[in-house]
């Protein structure tokens, strides 16, 4: 019989109530499980006698474990090869900033070192988007909430993690009941993480979009648009076909409606393909009437799979610049990290290339654009 992982938060606590059990007392479970990672079940002190019975027959306080830890040759990027209970592997990625680097409103921020964990969501993906390792995988499974939280269990065991961002392999909004079980567990005790430090990114799952602020309020929301028609989106993103960019607009003016927080709007440069000016001025005008801040993304190459280029200095700095001066839209270059270790965006696919200097300094990242 396959157990359970304990953070697979609906299923303890349906079988806690089934079998009369306090569920007040899950939490100090997390706890316990998080400070002591090998631990038996009948070393947590001060559960109800039935707890433990249930515990042994049903649940494992882990049920992946981490394959192996590759570090990028800088020391500010980590990934980590997870080995589900069936067999599969997801990657997830713990990114090191110092949120104290860069101003804000020509005052210097606040802040210090801290981490970033991008998470996966699924074994593989069915989007299929064209510049993505992960899209030729094709997709696998979903993962469970409880397989999705031991993610952040594994890494906060080698960085203190502060900030969240669900863009690592799969399309969150495609095991939607499953990420909004695991955030809710996130950002309870003992975990604690702000919802605001947690961001999702999509492809543009309409339908999703359109419950995620009633289900899961002051996260970030994070749209993967890269192009600004509907025709290009659908070229280098074949599951845009199911999405058309007029209605997705329209799901995300009702989000910002409702949630009265800015979006982050992802654009991934493409030499050649989006990031002509004439891009810029479409991108600009689809969003002018949206509070967000646009993320240029520098393509990562992903060896002989690649069918683009990644665009010059000059076509992305002037593409940012057009955006910024022309329509007043805060721009921003994403920096990379990781991509030594195939840890960057766009790049987490099971495999294990040479090690090669990234040469990245610590930097600002994405949940601190808005403060």
């Amino acid at each position: 019989m396959a157990f359970r992982s304990v953070f697979d938060a609906s299923f303890i606590r349906t079988e806690f109530e089934k079998a009369g059990i306090n569920t007040h007392c899950i939490p100090s479970i997390w706890k316990y499980v998080i400070q002591n990672p090998n631990c038996e079940w009948r070393e947590i002190p001060s559960l109800p006698l039935a707890a433990y019975s249930l515990l042994s027959s049903k649940f494992k306080p882990c049920t992946s474990i981490v394959d192996s830890v590759l570090d990028s040759a800088d020391q500010v990027t980590t990934k980590l090869l997870i080995k589900l209970q069936n067999g599969a592997f997801v990657e997830a990625v713990i990114m090191r900033y110092d949120s104290r680097l860069g101003k804000y409103g020509g005052k210097p921020r606040p802040g210090g070192p801290r981490s970033t964990l991008c998470i996966s969501s699924q074994v593989g993906c069915k989007m299929g988007c064209k510049f993505c390792a992960t899209g030729t995988m094709g997709f696998k499974s979903n993962l469970s909430a409880g397989e999705i939280v031991e993610q952040l269990v594994h890494a906060s065991r080698l960085s203190p993690i502060r900030n969240i961002v669900f863009m690592g392999m799969g399309e969150p909004l495609n095991n939607y009941t499953a990420l909004v079980e695991a955030i809710r567990v996130m950002t309870a005790y003992p975990f604690q993480l702000s919802p605001k430090k947690i961001t999702v990114s999509t492809v543009g799952i309409i339908h999703a979009i359109n419950k995620l602020h009633g289900d899961l309020p002051n996260l970030n929301l994070a749209v993967s648009l890269h192009a600004p028609v509907q025709d290009i989106r659908c070229q280098i993103m074949p599951a845009a076909r199911a999405f058309p960019l007029e209605k997705l607009m329209a799901s995300l003016a009702e989000y910002q409606k409702k949630s009265q927080q800015k979006i982050f709007i992802e654009y991934i440069m493409l030499d050649g393909v989006n990031d002509e000016e004439q891009q810029a001025h479409q991108l600009g005008r689809l969003l002018e009437t949206f509070e967000v801040v646009v993320n240029l993304i520098p393509f990562n190459p992903i060896g002989e799979l690649s069918q683009f280029k990644t665009s010059r200095d000059q076509k992305v700095t002037r593409f940012q610049t057009i955006l910024r001066s022309t329509y007043n839209i805060r721009t921003t270059v994403r920096k990379q990290m990781g991509q030594d270790i195939s840890g960057a965006c766009g790049q987490l696919v099971i495999d294990f290339p040479s090690k090669k200097s990234a040469g990245v300094a610590s930097l600002t990242d994405i949940e601190d654009l808005h403060l």
